[in-house]
């Protein structure tokens, strides 16, 4: 909430610099229709930064659920299989690069790891250069599972962009979920990690 809110001030303070501007002098009905577009681009931001700080108030209000357990390679072929129409519209493709299956305990019915995986898998596909892969990995380890998820970005993307809060989201219900999250940028080749646990926490009894 506090990076939505941060990014909530710059269209703010730009919409403000533009009405004044238009007020402070005479201007042309061109002037005017260009400051009017550059104001309906400006709450189209504010909109969308709107719409996600909604989302994150919804969730944070949402009761906590209880350990479950779900099947991560299953989950990830329906993504793939849902959003590969959206990679060939775009040129590129989904790589999903796990076969078996692949087991974590969450914070979160497979509902709603299925939506953050969506809109994880949909913002890097939005995100990736045409003509290049998304590739996705779950693995497994001793103590905990991973979901790596990389594709090469076609350059910097503003944080107001939707694929940008799209991840910011799917940060934010996943580490709601008890996820670890991670992010790299090396020249234009982004990683993403999502750490999730293998095995439910011990029981506390209280005497």
């Amino acid at each position: 909430m506090a990076q939505l809110l941060h990014a909530l001030n710059q269209p703010l303070t730009g919409l403000q610099c533009s009405m004044e501007v238009a007020l402070a002098s005479p201007r042309t009905p061109g002037q005017y229709v260009e400051g009017l577009r550059e104001g309906l681009v400006l709450t189209e931001r504010m909109r969308a930064l709107a719409e996600a700080m909604r989302e994150i108030v919804d969730m944070e209000d949402e009761q906590d659920a209880k350990p479950e357990t779900t099947e991560l390679t299953g989950l990830l072929r329906e993504v793939v299989e849902d959003l590969n129409p959206v990679a060939d519209d775009r040129g590129a493709r989904i790589v999903l690069m796990s076969a078996s299956p692949v087991f974590c305990v969450t914070r979160a019915g497979r509902a709603e790891m299925t939506s953050a995986m969506f809109r994880l898998v949909d913002s890097a596909v939005s995100l990736c250069s045409r003509g290049t892969a998304v590739r996705i990995e779950a693995a497994s380890g001793p103590s905990e599972v991973w979901i790596r998820i990389e594709w090469q970005g076609e350059g910097p993307h503003s944080a107001l962009s939707r694929p940008e809060l799209g991840l910011l989201i799917a940060q934010a219900r996943l580490e709601r979920a008890g996820a670890v999250w991670q992010r790299e940028r090396i020249e234009g080749s982004e990683t993403l990690a999502v750490h999730l646990t293998k095995f439910p926490s011990p029981l506390k009894f209280v005497p």
